[in-house]
């Protein structure tokens, strides 16, 4: 009897595809929708570090303007988007309150890029967030959170009053609506696109 044939070697199993990570932060003042932010846009339950706030909070947070707050981050907020089976897009919330922004240092290691949400009837509290991305070298978009459609200010005045450089994208909409949460993911991509081809882009 003639010897078999060799049976052929199985074909090698094509390796794993591991997503890149692409690290972007959520930054603003208290109150002004972070965490409603991440929550919009996450893929799933995010996760949220918040706690009631108590009668040691008085005096120390400013509620000005959101005095129906029962609740704050004290650490971080987290989501996630998967853009493709190549592409996983991390979402972390900042902290909103100064006793806490010492979490901010740490949380800004490998980010790509970030958003300043900013309230037009407190604008001031998101001064700390532009000076923070711009002192590190980080590229942002700015979104102004219009609630239920309140909006006090023409993007031209709040680009002034924030002192933006000409070329920071700004959008204005509702951070609780999905769509403008990916706008504002889209806006910062082609935000950072530009700028690697040394085209900083108009701002809006």
């Amino acid at each position: 009897m003639a010897p078999s044939a060799p049976l052929p070697s199985p074909a090698p199993r094509p390796a794993p595809v591991v997503p890149a990570a692409v690290k972007i932060l959520i930054a603003g003042g208290f109150g002004v929708g972070k965490t409603t932010l991440v929550g919009s846009v996450s893929e799933v339950a995010p996760l949220r570090t918040e706690e009631y706030l108590t009668r040691a909070s008085v005096g120390v947070d400013d509620l000005a303007g959101v005095d129906s707050k029962e609740t704050t981050t004290v650490a971080l907020d987290f989501g996630r988007i998967t853009v493709n089976p190549e592409l996983v897009v991390y979402l972390f919330g900042t902290p909103g309150q100064e006793r806490f922004w010492f979490m901010w240092n740490d949380l800004v290691n490998g980010a790509l890029g970030g958003i300043v949400i900013a309230d037009t009837r407190r604008l001031d509290t998101s001064f700390a967030s532009i000076d923070f991305f711009e002192s590190r070298g980080i590229p942002f978009v700015v979104a102004i959170n219009c609630f239920h459609g309140h909006n006090t200010r023409t993007p031209a005045e709040v680009r002034a009053a924030l002192d933006l450089d000409p070329q920071v994208p700004m959008l204005i909409g509702d951070v609780r609506v999905r769509t403008f949460g990916r706008d504002l993911l889209l806006a910062l991509v082609d935000h950072l696109m530009a700028l690697s081809a040394g085209d900083p882009g108009p701002g809006c």
